[in-house]
C-alpha cells in the first residue's frame, strides 16, 4: 500500500507541475492591441527552390535560413530523413525491448529471468516519464551562464512543450523536433538498463527504480548535454566555444562509459551474490542470450547510423563501420577463446559482438573502414582479457560483465576515436576541429574520459548510499536464494511439466 501511495503521489505531483507550468503564463488583463501584420514573404525563385532541394538531398540548411524574406516551398520535415529517424528510434527501443532483456535474461539463472525482464520494462517506463517532465529539456535545450554549458534548461522544453513536428534546427534541418526527441529518449532508456547487468540477481526492484531516477539527474542528463547539447562544454564538433573539444558520435562516453563505470561501483557497494565463487552460476539459456545478441546487433544500426540524424553519407559510413567492427570483434573474441581455452563458445561470439558494437559506437561516424577493422580487433581482445583476467584478479561480482564490455569497451572506443577519426568520411570534423584531427584530438578525448569517469564514479557512490539509506539495496538472503521472480513479481519464468 505504501508503494502504491508513493507511485500515485509521484504521478500526481508531475501532473500538477505540468498544470502549474501551463497556468504560469498569465492572461492579459485587458485585450492586447493587435500586432501589425507581418509582411508577406516572397515566393522563392527557381534557383532558391532548387537550392532547397539540394539542401534536402545533402542534409544542409534550407534556403530560407539564409534569406528570411523568402518562404520555402518545402515546409516542415523532410520525409526521407524523418522516415529514417523514426525507424532508427524504433530500432534503438528494440535494443532494450526485447534485445537487452533477452540477452541479460538468458545469462542469469532461471529463478531470476523475469526480474531482468521487469527491470528493463520498468526502466523504459520510468525514463520516458522523466524525459517528458524535464529530461529532454535538460539535455537538448540551451543552457544558461555561457556558451559552453554543463546542463540545459529545466523549463524550455519541460513536459515536451513546443516539441512539435517542425525541425529544431539546432540539431537537424529536416527531422521533426518530436521525432528527434523520441529518438534521443531511446538512448536515455537503454543507458541505465545496461547497469542492471552488473547487479543482476541481487538488487531490489524498488532500489533499482530509485537509483535510476537519481542517476539520470546526477549523471546522464548533465553528461549528455555536455557532449551532445548544442552549447555543451564537450561538444567539439558543433560548439566552437567548447572547453573540451571531444567527439562522441553515438555514445561511447555518454552511454557506455557512464553506465559501465557506474555498474562497477554499484556492484562493489552492493556486494557479491550469495554463493559467488563457491557454486556454479551458469547462464540458464544461451539460446535466449544468442537471440538477444542478434536483436542488439540489428537494433544498433539505429543507434549508430541513426546518430547522423539524417539518411545521408555519414549515416551510410556509420552503417558500414558498425557492421565490420562488430563482425571482426565477434570472430576475434571467439578465436581468442579457441586458442587459449580450446573451444570457441557461443557466449564468446555473443560477447565479442556486443564488445564490437560498444567500441565502434563513438567512432562509427568519424572513422573509415580501415579504422573500423582496427577497432574490431581491439574490441575482440581488450574486453576479452578484462572479462577473463581482470575480473578474477580483482574479485568483483559483475554478474553479466557490464564493466568488462561497456566500461572497458566504451573507454577504449572513446580513445581510439581520437586517433582514427578522419574528416574524409565526415566533413563536419573540419567545422571546429580541423587543426587537431589527426594530431592532438586524442588528448581532448582523454579529458572527456576523465570527466566521464569522475561523474560516473562519484555520482554512483553518492546515489548508492542515498538509496541504501532510504529503501535498502538488497533483498533478504532468503529471497535472494529462492530467486527474485516470485518474491518481487509474483511470477515464474518457467513451470515444470513433470
Amino acid at each position: 500500500m505504501k508503494k502504491l501511495f508513493l507511485v500515485t503521489s509521484l504521478m500526481a505531483g508531475m501532473l500538477l507541475a505540468n498544470l502549474n507550468v501551463q497556468a504560469a503564463d498569465p492572461a492579459p488583463a485587458t485585450p492586447a492591441t493587435p500586432a501589425p501584420a507581418a509582411p508577406a514573404l516572397k515566393d522563392p525563385s527557381v534557383e532558391q527552390r532548387i537550392a532547397d532541394l539540394e539542401a534536402y538531398v545533402n542534409n544542409g540548411a534550407r534556403a530560407c535560413v539564409a534569406d528570411t524574406n523568402v518562404s520555402s516551398k518545402i515546409s516542415g520535415a523532410g520525409p526521407g530523413h524523418n522516415g529514417w529517424m523514426m525507424t532508427s528510434a524504433a530500432l534503438v527501443l528494440f535494443m532494450t525491448l526485447p534485445g537487452l532483456a533477452l540477452f541479460y535474461g538468458g545469462l542469469v539463472r532461471r529463478k531470476n529471468v523475469l526480474s531482468v525482464l521487469a527491470q528493463c520494462f520498468g526502466i523504459a517506463g520510468l525514463v520516458s516519464i522523466l524525459w517528458w517532465v524535464c529530461g529532454y529539456s535538460m539535455v537538448f535545450a540551451k543552457g544558461s551562464g555561457g556558451d559552453a554549458t554543463i546542463l540545459g534548461s529545466l523549463k524550455t522544453f519541460a513536459f515536451l512543450k513546443g516539441v512539435d513536428s517542425n525541425p529544431n534546427t539546432d540539431y537537424a534541418s529536416w527531422v521533426s523536433h518530436n521525432v528527434f526527441s523520441m529518438y534521443q529518449m531511446m538512448f536515455a532508456i537503454i543507458t541505465p538498463a545496461l547497469i542492471i547487468g552488473a547487479i543482476a540477481e541481487r538488487m531490489k526492484f524498488s532500489a533499482i527504480l530509485l537509483f535510476v531516477t537519481l542517476w539520470m539527474f546526477i549523471v546522464y542528463f548533465p553528461l549528455a548535454h555536455m557532449v551532445w547539447g548544442v552549447d555543451g562544454m564537450m561538444n567539439g564538433v558543433w560548439n566552437a566555444a567548447a572547453k573540451i573539444k571531444a567527439i562522441d558520435f553515438a555514445g561511447g562516453t555518454v552511454v557506455h562509459m557512464s553506465s559501465g563505470w557506474s555498474a562497477l561501483i554499484l556492484c562493489m557497494i552492493l556486494g557479491k551474490r550469495i554463493g559467488f565463487g563457491k557454486e556454479a552460476m551458469p547462464p540458464h539459456s544461451m539460446v535466449l542470450c544468442m537471440v538477444g545478441t542478434g536483436m542488439l546487433w540489428v537494433g544498433w544500426y539505429g543507434f549508430n547510423a541513426g546518430s547522423a540524424v539524417a539518411a545521408d553519407g555519414v549515416a551510410a559510413n556509420a552503417f558500414m563501420t558498425t557492421t565490420m567492427a562488430t563482425a571482426v570483434a565477434s570472430f576475434v573474441w571467439a578465436m581468442a577463446e579457441y586458442v587459449l581455452r580450446g573451444k570457441p563458445s557461443v557466449l564468446g561470439f555473443c560477447s565479442g559482438a556486443v564488445a564490437g558494437l560498444v567500441v565502434i559506437t563513438p567512432a562509427c561516424g568519424f572513422v573509415d573502414v580501415t579504422g573500423a577493422m582496427i577497432i574490431g580487433v581491439l574490441a575482440g581482445l581488450v574486453p576479452f582479457f578484462a572479462v577473463w583476467k581482470l575480473k578474477a584478479m580483482l574479485g568483483y561480482d559483475d554478474a553479466l560483465d557490464t564493466f568488462g564490455v561497456h566500461a572497458i569497451g566504451g573507454t577504449l572506443g572513446a580513445l581510439m576515436t581520437g586517433f582514427l577519426a578522419t574528416s574524409s568520411v565526415n566533413a563536419n570534423l573540419d567545422t571546429n576541429l580541423k587543426s587537431i584531427v589527426g594530431k592532438s584530438l586524442w588528448l581532448e578525448q582523454l579529458k572527456a574520459i576523465g570527466v566521464t569517469l569522475t561523474m560516473a564514479i562519484v555520482g554512483t557512490v553518492i546515489i548508492a548510499y542515498i538509496v541504501k539509506a532510504m529503501v535498502g539495496l538488497r533483498p533478504t538472503p532468503e529471497v535472494e536464494t529462492a530467486g527474485l521472480d516470485l518474491a518481487e513479481h509474483g511470477e515464474e519464468g518457467y513451470h515444470s511439466t513433470t
